[in-house]
């Protein structure tokens, strides 16, 4: 570092560089900023000349900072870096925005590819991009995912013994990390000190809606988020979400300190979603039966069954099994191996499905699960929202079946009375009771769903069982074909 030539050259190609490689003068930039960094916590590794070149002293002429708008097309690092020939509807707008220094709220469904309106951001940026995520089991999946695409990602929580937090610690302060993955409740702590010596460009807020008290997943140390922008520098911040009413937009906006967001809402119908919904009890079949019978009209394709309690999973993935079903369990009680092996066995195709309570699912990217079926009704119409939304990602034809009764809600109930806050109860049991009334009530499903998110969405005419009353759930052309699973993530 003692040799400023070479600091010098960096700067004279990031002005010029070769035959017009942005590409190339991205990641100078890039480097540029991390010797910033660098200069500043550990100056005796630059000669003065370096040093006066990378950080001038006052009234010296300061050499060329990352620009405001990236010189790279978005468009271009899409297809070469991140390997997508367009954008998906809201991701575009989201990027620009966050591109131009704006906050945004981007309120998109699940596998509509949210994650890339920050990933793709990280890499024209410079700097750090700061993601806040509740999923700390799933964080090392995700910078996984980063490197295989080349971006330079960590993550920062309490899953990292000592030593290795110092380690990453200091490696975020010398720039070397495009993208930082921390819990909310991590940022009271090292995460927090480690980007408080760090450039952020962006801080991108994922499940935004935990932060208000009327979204269907409060968590209260998201409430600590409040005054990002004023902490970490002024940099813009982008939230996102699955499921937000207006309401729970308007408070996700107010309770980050956003100013004058850019917001973009995602239609929730996806017409390839085909949604039936059965009630249980009376003559009817029992829940099993009914299970077994969808299970096998899809058979050798993959799916998940939803229940409400752990025992449930086991028993149900034990009776299909006795079938000659390829089923397992999946739920908080199992050790991390075993959660893992069974995650495993999905995306792998060992197994066909997975029975599993609301635990599984996020940040599966499995395009080809064919059908989601609720054992037990969803404690919400978010919630519903979000599992169903993990079904026919590749756009093909998918069954979502919720079997419920005024016993699910009677359940919810019993889970609402474990919490501490009265609030926090009662609200559950509202939301429980909106699913239920939402199960019972009459008209195009995807309509009734539309106009709990405050959207007018059109009857579907053949994607629910209102619609189309007589489509029967049946074996479909390609059964026993699966798509390559993937841990590649677009979203």
């Amino acid at each position: 570092m003692k040799h400023h030539p070479d600091v010098a050259s960096l700067l004279a190609s990031w002005r010029d560089p070769p035959d017009g490689d942005e590409a190339l003068r991205a990641r100078i930039g890039a480097t540029v900023s991390a010797l910033k960094n660098l200069r500043r916590d550990r100056p005796d590794l630059f000669s003065p000349e370096a040093a006066r070149l990378v950080r001038p002293a006052p009234g010296a002429a300061a050499p060329p900072e990352w620009p405001a708008r990236p010189p790279s097309d978005p468009a271009q690092v899409l297809r070469e870096v991140f390997g997508f020939p367009s954008f998906r509807p809201g991701q575009r707008e989201l990027v620009d925005a966050v591109l131009a220094g704006r906050d945004a709220l981007g309120v998109l469904p699940t596998g509509s590819g949210k994650s890339l309106t920050y990933q793709l951001p990280a890499r024209l940026l410079g700097g750090v991009t700061l993601v806040v995520s509740p999923l700390i089991a799933l964080m090392k999946d995700q910078v996984e995912a980063m490197g295989r695409v080349g971006l330079r990602a960590t993550f920062l929580n309490s899953a990292l013994d000592a030593e290795e937090r110092r380690s990453r610690v200091a490696a975020v302060r010398r720039g070397e990390f495009e993208l930082v993955y921390a819990a909310p409740e991590g940022l009271e702590g090292a995460a927090g000190a480690a980007l408080a010596g760090a450039r952020l460009s962006l801080v991108a807020v994922d499940e935004a809606h935990c932060i208000s008290h009327w979204g269907h997943d409060f968590r209260p140390a998201y409430r600590n988020l409040a005054g990002l922008r004023a902490r970490f520098g002024g940099a813009p911040v982008l939230a996102l979400t699955a499921t937000a009413t207006p309401k729970v937009a308007t408070d996700i906006a107010e309770q980050l300190g956003m100013r004058d967001p850019v917001l973009f809402r995602g239609s929730v119908f996806r017409p390839n979603l085909h949604l039936h919904v059965v009630k249980k009890g009376g003559d009817g079949p029992g829940s099993r039966d009914e299970i077994l019978r969808r299970v096998r009209a899809r058979r050798g394709e993959s799916g998940i069954v939803y229940c409400i309690a752990r025992k449930s999973a086991e028993s149900v993935a034990e009776f299909l099994r006795s079938r000659k079903v390829k089923a397992l369990a999946y739920h908080a009680g199992l050790e991390a191996g075993e959660r893992e092996r069974v995650q495993d066995a999905f995306l792998g195709g060992s197994a066909d499905v997975v029975v599993a309570t609301v635990a599984f699912g996020m940040g599966i990217d499995k395009p080809d699960i064919r059908y989601v079926i609720h054992r037990d009704m969803p404690g919400s119409v978010e919630g519903y929202c979000q599992e169903i939304g993990r079904a026919g990602r590749d756009g093909a034809p998918s069954d979502c079946v919720l079997l419920y009764s005024w016993a699910d809600v009677m359940a919810h109930d019993r889970l609402a009375e474990g919490t501490d806050d009265a609030a926090t109860a009662r609200f559950q049991r509202q939301k429980a009771r909106a699913m239920f009334e939402w199960a019972e009530a009459t008209g195009c499903r995807h309509r009734l769903l539309g106009r709990h998110f405050g959207e007018d969405v059109a009857p579907c005419g053949a994607s629910c069982d209102t619609c189309a009353p007589g489509r029967a759930v049946t074996a479909h052309a390609g059964v026993g074909r699966r798509a390559t699973p993937t841990r590649r993530s677009r979203g």
